[in-house]
């Protein structure tokens, strides 16, 4: 078989066609090769084909039934460039050549009229199409490889020329510097940035090159110069690439970085050195001996455990004579091949007595069969013993319940934990910011001599550990600068800091008593302690918080009986008619259900100085008839205090001053521990003083105090209210003149500054803006009684109302409480007021329900160089009835247009003022101000007429 045929017997063909030559080129293929042939009619049934099969050549005709063969090149072109194709046909031309060439055709043939040779033409033509395509196939397989490998990213690799000048470098060469790629090629190999900074270097790169040309391989490991940063160590291979005739095409150096290689060599050469010193320095030792106990090996480091060095070692005849007979058991070794802790005990060349942990373990090593490795545990041992002491220390602990009892624990338990029998504590006084000692041993008396208060300052070792929260530990403690007892016998000696409680003292009478293990162990106990300490101070605090907390429960179940009994008496002074009726219901109210022993209400009576009892209630059993009240505060009762200063009096304890005060004697006869007494007082009037007496000391707290004097603010301004409400029934009116020499009374001021005459008739407003007073200048310029009221803190605003040749009317806005509102809030009417340059009058009508000598209280105590000049008794019962009735039909803004339009001359004929400058005046506009004029003009006829109406039918009746 012919490699040819071999080639087409192996081949899938497909024949695209249906002319006569098409049929007669696959029955040769059948008949002459073991190919694969198919064959198809159109492009598509082609097309077809070659998606969903494997074909290794097309062969087709020019002329199809839907398409030409170009056609069908390029379809398939589309899809695969690697496909041979085949195009035949008998009326060829040049340009359907060409054409065939540009659409990809691998080979062209133009047929003849001799089908045998255009037979062996076609299968010559087949077989040369297959072949290329598979030989190219095998260089692009190559060149791929060649790529994968080239491009290797743990492989630097460089293509060289023949004469060793860089024409192709990967990726991970350029990695390797920072020079631009442009600037590396065409320079020779061994003068490149990797090797250019050390002269030996490029010599070792040149003579591997030079094998290379020689068609020999070279191998060298290259060190980059150290000048570098981070210097690499790599490993070049360099090879020759020879063409078929043995002539050198091309160098390929292949470089692999083996730092980390070398690193771990050198690093494993220091490890063995290493495992060599640590064998000869660690304090485990090793020992191998044959089945019969002869050592066959001795760690150089024997000496550190058993005081022998190695040949002493070996000098003995077996190891049971340094570690004893039958250690551990032979058959069982056997089973499990390695025994681990054995404990024993094994005595030094000195005779001191070690206890030992111990593995032993199946080896078979220079003779040798059982290895055995021993470690020093006497420390360890030592230690853990200590730690079981201190275990018991702290179970101790949780049963103390104070500091002393601590301490006394921490010095109790100090030789078992840390082996030292002198030891205090001090313990921290914060109040006097000393250190006292709470207990010491016997031992650090004899040592130490009495231990004495220190202060706290960092002077002494003990304060300076404390202060500077610093644990000390001196092997000698006559070394220390701090040491203020220069005649102890102490010298070994720890001071440590018990957090803020204080600091635990211990030591010895030798120098370099401590060693890790004790160290360790002081700070432990130390530690543990100061824990205890701290939970000591923490439940005493939670004790105190839960008496606190049980101190505040009790106040606030107190406070919420009172705010509940607060609250009845707000509800029930709200419906009350009559002072009476409140006075009881208060009294009633706070000794009802035995909130308290007893409760009454005076009244002061000025002139005699005497508190009279108005109402009382509860458990008095005669105490007001035992006493006489008087405004005092001598050995006086709450009662008597309250009205003589006008404060809360609270008493917390009756029994204090028993014997100092008569009082106190009658009300603990009667059970009376604690009292308060609250003054009733409104807008600077007092309507009389409630006492209350509870059958327990410190019954009024500071926020009982506040509730019950906000309770007399609001029994004051009941009691206010019922006699404003009287004094709009009552028919009956007292009318008193003063005179008051003052000048913080706005008028006078104004008076006297601008020597004029000014008066007020009752013209005032309050309204959500302020204050508005309504004055008349009756002698004087209004020019200069506006700009002197403009100076003045107590008017913000003034404005003309009103200006003829008789007299202006100012409206005055004020930034201070103006009498007349005053009185108003205790039912009296501010009637007149005339101030001039050198006196002022006032004039105030007082109801008949409203008690004189309360509002002559009140203008004394707002003025001073008051005198009352007259006093006369009025009777204007339908005049105030037919007013009140008019005043109520009124809204706020009504009334202020109203009294506006008045003092500005509006209803004057002719008019002062028209209804536009009064509504500029009011800041409303006109048709607003003539709405409300109309709008109060019929509610004052209303109110007229239906009086009118009612006398009417009264006289007819």
């Amino acid at each position: 078989m012919t490699s040819d045929q071999a080639i087409l017997d192996s081949a899938s063909l497909l024949i695209v066609g249906n002319t006569a030559w098409t049929g007669q080129f696959a029955q040769t293929l059948e008949t002459r090769t073991e190919a694969t042939v198919q064959r198809v009619v159109t492009k598509e049934e082609a097309h077809d084909v070659v998606r969903t099969e494997a074909i290794d050549c097309i062969v087709s005709e020019y002329t199809l039934e839907d398409a030409t063969g170009i056609e069908l090149v390029r379809e398939v072109r589309s899809t695969t460039i690697s496909l041979p194709t085949i195009l035949t046909t008998r009326s060829g031309n040049e340009t359907i050549a060409s054409e065939s060439i540009r659409a990809g055709v691998t080979d062209y043939v133009a047929l003849t009229d001799s089908i045998r040779q255009e037979m062996e033409e076609l299968l010559e033509r087949t077989e040369q199409a297959i072949r290329t395509a598979q030989r190219t196939a095998t260089q692009r397989e190559r060149a791929r490889q060649f790529d994968a490998i080239f491009n290797d990213s743990r492989t630097a690799t460089w293509v060289l020329d023949p004469q060793g000048t860089l024409v192709r470098l990967n990726q991970t060469a350029r990695d390797m510097v920072d020079e631009p790629v442009d600037t590396l090629v065409g320079d020779p190999f061994w003068a490149q940035p990797w090797w250019t900074r050390s002269d030996g270097t490029q010599t070792d790169v040149k003579q591997i090159v030079e094998k290379a040309q020689n068609g020999r391989f070279g191998n060298a490991v290259i060190t980059q110069s150290p000048d570098i940063d981070d210097p690499r160590v790599i490993d070049l291979s360099v090879r020759p690439v020879e063409s078929e005739r043995g002539d050198l095409v091309s160098i390929v150096v292949e470089g692999v970085d083996i730092t980390e290689r070398v690193d771990l060599e050198q690093n494993l050469r220091a490890s063995e050195k290493l495992h060599r010193v640590t064998l000869s320095n660690m304090t485990d030792t090793i020992l191998i001996t044959n089945e019969d106990g002869e050592y066959t090996y001795v760690c150089p480091n024997v000496h550190f455990l058993f005081g022998y060095t190695a040949e002493e070692i070996y000098e003995m005849k077996t190891i049971d004579e340094l570690l004893g007979e039958d250690l551990f058991n032979r058959a069982k070794l056997a089973e499990e091949g390695v025994l681990k802790n054995i404990e024993c005990t094994a005595t030094d060349k000195a005779g001191r007595e070690h206890t030992l942990l111990i593995n032993v373990q199946k080896v078979s090593i220079q003779d040798g069969t059982f290895l055995y490795s021993c470690r020093d545990i006497t420390k360890r041992k030592q230690r853990e013993e200590a730690l079981t002491t201190l275990q018991e220390t702290t179970r101790d602990f949780l049963y103390a319940e104070t500091h002393q009892e601590i301490a006394q624990h921490i010095v109790d338990d100090t030789p078992d934990v840390i082996n030292l029998d002198a030891s205090a504590v001090y313990l921290f006084d914060a109040d006097t910011n000393d250190l006292r000692p709470a207990a010491h041993s016997a031992r650090m008396k004899e040592l130490n001599g009495p231990l004495p208060t220190v202060h706290a300052d960092g002077e002494s070792l003990v304060s300076y550990s404390f202060v500077e929260n610093n644990p000390l530990f001196f092997d000698d403690v006559h070394d220390a600068d701090r040491l203020r007892n220069q005649a102890t016998d102490f010298r070994s000696a720890t001071y440590i800091p018990l957090g803020e409680h204080g600091v635990f003292v211990a030591g010895s009478d030798t120098i370099g008593a401590f060693d890790e293990i004790t160290r360790e162990l002081a700070d432990l106990l130390a530690a543990t302690a100061e824990a205890a300490l701290d939970r000591v101070t923490r439940e005493s605090r939670l004790r105190e918080q839960d008496r606190k907390l049980q101190q505040q429960n009790e106040q606030l179940s107190q406070l919420n009986r009172i705010n509940e009994t607060i609250r009845e008496i707000d509800q029930a002074v709200v419906q009350a008619e009559t002072r009476e009726e409140i006075d009881h219901t208060v009294c009633e109210l706070l000794t009802d259900d035995d909130r308290f022993r007893f409760a009454w209400i005076g009244a002061v009576d000025s002139p005699a100085e005497a508190i009279e009892p108005r109402v009382w209630a509860g458990d008095g059993q005669g105490y007001l008839d035992s006493q006489s009240f008087s405004v005092n505060t001598s050995n006086a009762e709450p009662a008597e205090q309250t009205a003589a200063t006008g404060e809360v009096t609270m008493i917390p304890n009756v029994a204090t001053g028993l014997h100092d005060d008569p009082w106190r004697k009658e009300a603990l006869a009667r059970d009376y521990l604690s009292v308060l007494s609250i003054p009733l007082v409104y807008n600077d009037l007092s309507h009389g003083i409630l006492t209350v007496y509870a059958r327990s000391r410190n019954a009024f707290d500071e926020t009982t105090q506040a509730v019950m004097a906000e309770l007399g603010e609001t029994v004051a301004s009941a009691l206010s209210a019922i006699e404003r409400k009287n004094a709009l029934l009552t028919t009956s009116m007292t009318r008193v003149e003063f005179t008051i020499d003052d000048p913080s009374f706005v008028l006078t001021r104004l008076a006297r500054d601008t020597d004029c005459r000014l008066s007020y008739h009752g013209g005032v407003q309050q309204t959500s803006d302020g204050r508005y007073v309504f004055v008349t200048v009756e002698e004087g310029t209004t020019d200069e009684v506006k700009s002197a009221a403009a100076n003045l803190v107590a008017i913000d605003k003034v404005q003309t109302i009103s200006h003829d040749g008789e007299g202006s009317v100012l409206r005055l806005q004020l930034s201070q409480p103006f009498l007349a509102l005053e009185l108003a809030d205790h039912g009296a009417v501010f009637r007149e007021a005339t101030a001039g340059p050198t006196a002022t009058t006032l004039v105030i009508d007082v109801p008949g329900s409203i008690v004189v000598r309360n509002i002559l209280q009140l203008v004394r105590e707002t003025f001073s160089g008051v005198e009352l000049r007259s006093k006369q008794t009025l009777d204007h019962a339908a005049e105030y009835d037919l007013y009140s009735r008019f005043l109520d039909e009124l809204t706020e803004r009504q009334l202020e247009v109203i009294q506006t339009a008045h003092y500005s001359g509006f209803f004057e004929s002719p008019r002062r003022s028209t209804g536009e400058e009064v509504a500029e005046t009011l800041d409303i506009s006109s048709t607003a101000f003539y709405r409300h004029t109309r709008t109060v003009q019929r509610k004052l006829f209303s109110t007229l007429f239906e009086e009118s109406n009612h006398s009417l039918a009264q006289l007819k009746g």
